[in-house]
Formats: structure tokens, C-alpha cells, sequence
């Protein structure tokens, strides 16, 4: 089903309409195959949640949006699927923290897809895109995702990770930087690996990381530091699969019997 044929009628319109764009542009090269099983994953994970942020992802997004802040040369990382995904988003948060820098990453790497994700950063409004030829590696990594560039991930000190593979985002931390993950599965390498856990849809998460840059830009430090410091990963991670237990109980339990009739029905 293409975008033009789905009704906006349709129930799922939303997610499939965002299935077929991700077919579309993988017809087009920008996202390979297995991008489109991992957004599957993802989208059951959303599906647990309720397909609306909850209120630990709400904070952990809040406590990152702070940390980015604070970061002297923070950096976000982009592969296929974010660039499809979520261009736009990326290109508006760039332009709410101009010194954070845009890099391009790549499992299935290859010069044209880079290209193609550089292309489709600049074309959504982001002004600066590293990552299209890398520099340097990562320690530790055997894939092409330990491509980096020099003056982008490798000098940060705080990177965000949106859809990251989990031996990616474990290089990061053992390079000594501080990783924001953003990933719809708490149970994902990624999840556990990063400092800060956002288990999130992530245009929805990008743009409550916007909005959080926005509302703190003009505290005082100490007060955004304070927000930086208010979430643990361990308090989050547990808060996610509590609220997904509880969805599930509330879904599995019985529909409730209707009560005796009443005199005069």
C-alpha cells in the first residue's frame, strides 16, 4: 500500500502511513531491509506503552534536554531509519542547540547511502552534516558503525543514540562519553548500556528534547544541572517494564459483569 492509497480513515492511519514511507525510501535506498524489522520491534514495544510517552520517558527526555545543555560539544547520531524517520525533528533540534553537531552512522554502510542520509539531514534544514566521510574509529568496534568523525562523536562528550545497535552504544560509554539512548525497547542492549534511557517514539521524543532545550536555555546552572541529576537509568528502566506489566494486567483482566437490574427496569 502506498502513502497515496492509505485512508486517512483508517484506524492506524498514523502507522501506516510511516510503514509505507519507510518501504518507499527503502525502495529508494535510504533505509535497508533491516530497518524495517527493527521499526517493527519498535512499533510493538509502542504498542505496550500505549503509543504516548509516559511519564519516565517524559522525565528522562526533560533530564537529557538538560544534559545537552550542560554539554560543551554535544553530539546525535544518525543512521537510516532516523534519517527517514524523523529528518525534520533533528533539523529543528539542531537549530535550537546550534552547537550540537549532526553525525551520520552506518551499519550497512556504503559512500551512495551515506550521501543519501547527508542529502535528506541538509534537505529538512540541518546546516552542518558530519559523518558522510569519516575520519576516525571507535575502540573496540569491529562493524563500520566505529566510523566517526573526528571533529563530531569522537571529541563529544555527549551523544544522543537514537535506534542504536547495543555494541555501538557500549563503545560510546567506554570512551567516556555520556549516552542518551533513544529506543522503544527497554530490554535492548542499548537501553541498559546508556547513562540516560529514553524508551520512546522518537519524533515524539526529539521533539520533547526541543522543547526542553527551549524551556531551560536561560536557567541558571545550577538549577539545570539539578534537572540533569533527576533521573537514574536503573529507576527508569525498572518505571518502563512496571508500566508495561501493568498495561498488560489492565488489558488481560476480564470486561466487568454488569450489576443485578435494578427495581424499575
Amino acid at each position: 500500500m502506498t502513502v497515496q492509497r492509505i485512508p486517512r480513515s483508517h484506524p492506524r492511519y498514523r502507522s501506516l502511513l510511516v510503514r509505507a514511507d519507510l518501504a518507499e525510501k527503502m525502495a529508494a535506498g535510504l533505509v535497508v531491509p533491516e530497518g524495517l524489522m527493527a521499526h517493527g520491534r519498535g512499533e510493538a514495544f509502542d504498542y505496550l506503552l500505549g503509543e504516548k510517552t509516559t511519564p519516565e520517558a517524559a522525565r528522562a527526555e526533560r533530564a537529557a534536554a538538560a544534559r545537552l545543555l550542560l554539554a560543551r560539544r554535544p553530539a546525535l547520531s544518525v543512521n537510516g531509519n532516523v534519517a527517514a524517520l524523523a529528518a525534520r525533528e533533528v533539523a529543528a533540534l539542531s537549530k535550537d542547540l546550534p552547537r550540537l553537531t549532526v553525525e551520520v552512522n552506518l551499519f550497512h554502510r556504503t559512500p551512495e547511502r551515506a550521501r543519501r542520509v547527508a542529502d535528506t539531514l541538509r534537505r529538512a534544514g540541518v546546516r552542518r552534516v558530519l559523518g558522510e566521510r569519516p575520519t576516525a574509529r571507535l575502540r573496540g568496534l569491529a562493524s563500520d558503525r566505529a566510523w566517526v568523525d573526528a571533529q563530531g562523536i569522537l571529541r563529544a562528550d555527549v551523544v544522543v543514540v537514537p535506534l542504536e545497535d547495543g555494541d555501538r552504544a557500549e563503545a560510546l560509554v567506554r570512551a567516556g562519553k555520556f549516552v542518551i539512548a533513544i529506543d522503544l525497547n527497554p530490554l535492548s542492549r542499548t537501553s541498559r548500556r546508556a547513562q540516560l534511557p529514553i524508551v520512546d517514539e522518537l519524533t515524539r521524543a526529539l521533539h520533547n528534547l526541543g522543547r526542553g532545550v527551549r524551556h531551560m536555555r536561560d536557567w541558571p546552572r545550577p538549577q539545570i544541572l539539578a534537572v540533569a541529576h533527576s533521573v537514574q537509568a536503573p529507576e527508569l528502566l525498572g518505571g518502563y517494564l512496571r508500566r508495561i506489566r501493568v498495561r498488560l494486567d489492565r488489558l488481560a483482566a476480564p470486561p466487568s459483569q454488569p450489576g443485578p437490574p435494578r427495581r424499575g427496569d
